[in-house]
């Protein structure tokens, strides 16, 4: 049987007057690649915020409902934001590398939570580089500004500093929008070889990307008053004999 990361139940999310969702209860499966899906402004970016607690720092933010992470809700009081956020980290749609040199980037966050050793600063920073798929194009250029490197290298470079605190969970915000093709092919290898790693939550509108890449698939839906949660279910049930009319209009391209 495959075990629930996260449990997601009556939640709810506001802000400022805006519903972004309203009442979503879906599980998040260990160990796999879960798409979310969907139209522009359903909630599938501010769902994927909630799951590291960065929902809470747009103003005036209202939450209700829960999620349970391993049994535990992410707002119990041992619960700490910033080692959270460790664990569950966050990949960005437009690549945001720091204004800082290659090295800078991947050291900056190990510095940040109490790593000094230098030999196991250099250690962890080359094998996250290698993990990606970088090392080889950058080990000569290590203290070079990483806003030189080209976009697909950057999303690469992030992925890298999400991945050297050694995350549990990966949450991408369509991680290959801003890319060209070939640098989105590398982009989806590489979740391909994470998803042995760590469990990724990956909101994408690419629906071929989500077919070749999802295990789950969540398929959010928005009316008047917010987005809401249509269909999930395993990839082959959701895009081969989907149970609503709504996801069947969407896959077809009708609707949405």
């Amino acid at each position: 049987m495959t075990h629930s990361l996260f449990q997601v139940r009556n939640l709810s999310y506001r802000y400022d007057q805006h519903v972004a969702f309203r009442d979503l209860s879906v599980d998040i499966p260990k160990g796999q690649i879960t798409a979310i899906i969907g139209p522009s402004g359903c909630g599938k970016s501010s769902l994927l915020g909630v799951f590291n607690r960065i929902c809470e720092l747009t103003p005036q933010a209202k939450l209700s409902g829960d999620v349970l992470w391993d049994g535990v809700s992410l707002w119990d009081d041992a619960i700490d934001p910033r080692q959270l956020r460790c664990r569950v980290g966050m990949i960005f749609q437009q690549p945001n590398p720091f204004p800082l040199t290659i090295w800078k980037n991947l050291e900056l966050p190990l510095r940040e939570h109490g790593e000094t050793n230098t030999t196991v600063l250099r250690h962890k920073i080359e094998r996250a580089l290698k993990d990606v798929g970088l090392w080889d194009e950058v080990q000569d250029r290590l203290h070079q500004s990483a806003l030189k490197l080209s976009g697909g290298q950057q999303q690469r470079l992030c992925i890298a500093r999400a991945l050297i605190l050694s995350p549990e969970v990966l949450l991408m915000d369509e991680p290959c929008s801003a890319l060209d093709p070939a640098a989105t092919a590398q982009i989806e290898a590489l979740i391909q070889q994470l998803r042995q790693t760590v469990t990724i939550v990956m909101v994408t509108h690419n629906l071929g990307q989500a077919q070749r890449l999802a295990d789950q698939v969540i398929f959010l839906w928005r009316d008047e008053n917010g987005g809401y949660l249509a269909e999930t279910g395993p990839k082959s049930a959701v895009f081969q004999s989907p149970q609503n009319a709504l996801t069947r209009s969407y896959l077809q391209g009708i609707k949405g």
